[in-house]
């Protein structure tokens, strides 16, 4: 069996993290093949390395000096070396590379990359595996995309096969110049990782047990989520819902692998299963997850007769493509639909994009409402299960909440609801009371269960 362990940056901030991570490691044959971000926070108010490099290239390109910046870094990996009693010449290594740092000779990328690097030459010697650069196997286009086939190739030419440890978030071109993924980039990393190696399982390690059903700053206490399919993972990250970058999906969703979502700290929480399993267990919940964000924009256009003209509502999308702004969801009537998008995305250009479908469009009315936040309740178990939605509207309506828009996507697993900015929080907690017993989230069987006893008994 074949596991590829990624540990992210609050996984290896210092030297007690190390430890951990050799005893995770440690626990299970199968985890050879290491991938691990660049040091993260150690406390509240702590900077993650990562920012600090950034800053670094930031004073690089405008003369000030960073000095002080580059020892605080230094200063983290000593300090783990000391403490681990590791032989790996950091010392020198680093200052050698703070040298070309301030003399201006690495790219942004390939500086900031070195947060990583050092990482996990680091982390190789404290696992006792080999260190295998993510510059050599993982490749990239000069445009900044990633060649899924080349570094296929290279991670079976290069790759170590007994394990080893390797940097995540960066790779190279051919010619060797150093590339960056997104931030959050080394989940992607292990994903990749994953697919290259036909892993059997990609644990994710973070400083969480997985993913929760709501956030805990707005629900109290609210459920762990055991397993999740792919397609409610991305309902969930892309709505708000933040432990997995969600671009990590892809590779291994692509190749069938599962992924576990596991807590450093307490590695004997079960944490989190992602696979591509939608089979129904009865002791499962009814929703998985509920998650939303604030500050879209609704631009609604009325138009008499409307159904009965054709490309209206091209037209109108043709106007927000020009200014480069995605759509998120086009809930419509009969003479009237509305356009709405992230709030972010039009506050410089919202009235002139008013404008010009006024002058292109022949509508009899346009309004914008500004102040709409979207919660979006997932579940593969609410699929062709009657009672859901108004269970769920009727949880707002009791709470006083006004709905102003509803939709739901053509594979049933989400139900989405547009409310007020100012009620986002209270919806959220009126959804989760109206699918928890107030301990636990109604699962399959309850629902089972209150269907048999609402059907009439046939009398005798």
């Amino acid at each position: 069996m074949i596991k590829i362990a990624k540990f992210g940056g609050s996984s290896v901030a210092d030297a007690d993290h190390f430890r951990k991570i050799r005893s995770i490691v440690e626990a299970d044959p199968a985890r050879r093949f290491i991938v691990v971000s660049a040091c993260g926070r150690r406390f509240s108010g702590d900077a993650k390395v990562t920012d600090l490099l950034y800053l670094v290239a930031a004073h690089v390109r405008y003369r000030v000096s960073c000095d002080d910046l580059l020892a605080d870094i230094g200063q983290r990996y000593f300090d783990i070396a000391d403490e681990l009693g590791l032989s790996y010449p950091i010392r020198e290594e680093f200052a050698a590379f703070a040298e070309k740092a301030k003399a201006g000779l690495f790219s942004t990328a390939e500086l900031v990359s070195r947060g990583e690097y050092f990482t996990a030459q680091l982390m190789a010697e404290w696992l006792g595996l080999p260190f295998l650069d993510a510059a050599d196997v993982v490749a990239f286009h000069h445009d900044g995309t990633l060649s899924m086939r080349r570094t296929h190739e290279l991670i079976q030419e290069r790759g170590i096969p007994g394990g080893f440890v390797m940097p995540g978030f960066y790779g190279a071109t051919r010619e060797g110049q150093v590339k960056l993924l997104d931030r959050g980039g080394g989940d992607i990393s292990g994903s990749i990782l994953a697919k290259c190696l036909d892993a059997d399982l990609y644990e994710n390690w973070t400083d969480v047990s997985g993913f929760l059903s709501a956030d805990p700053h707005i629900v109290e206490n609210p459920q762990p989520i055991s397993r999740i399919t792919y397609a409610e993972l991305r309902e969930l990250s892309y709505m708000g819902a933040s432990v997995l970058h969600e671009e990590a999906v892809f590779p291994v969703m692509e190749a069938g692998i599962p992924i576990a979502v596991r807590n450093t700290n307490r590695p004997e929480d079960a944490g989190t299963i992602i696979s591509d399993r939608e089979d129904y267990v009865e002791d499962e919940p009814i929703i998985t997850g509920i998650t939303g964000k604030r500050n879209f924009v609704a631009v609604h256009v009325q138009k008499d007769h409307m159904s009965n003209e054709v490309g209206i509502v091209r037209r109108v999308l043709s106007v927000f493509e020009r200014y480069r702004v995605s759509v998120e969801h086009i809930p419509s009537g009969i003479d009237s639909f509305a356009v709405v998008v992230q709030g972010a995305d039009v506050k410089d250009a919202i009235w002139s994009i008013v404008a010009d479908i006024k002058s292109e469009v022949n509508v009899d009315s346009i309004k914008v409402v500004d102040d709409l936040a979207l919660i979006s309740t997932v579940g593969r178990n609410m699929i062709g299960r009657p009672g859901i939605s108004g269970q769920l509207f009727a949880a707002l309506g009791s709470e006083g909440i006004s709905i102003r828009m509803i939709a739901q996507g053509s594979d049933e697993i989400n139900i989405i609801v547009g409310v007020r900015d100012v009620d986002f929080e209270r919806a959220i907690r009126a959804i989760y009371r109206a699918f928890s017993d107030g301990d636990h989230l109604l699962e399959l069987k309850d629902l089972k269960k209150a269907e048999e006893d609402a059907r009439p008994r046939v009398e005798e």
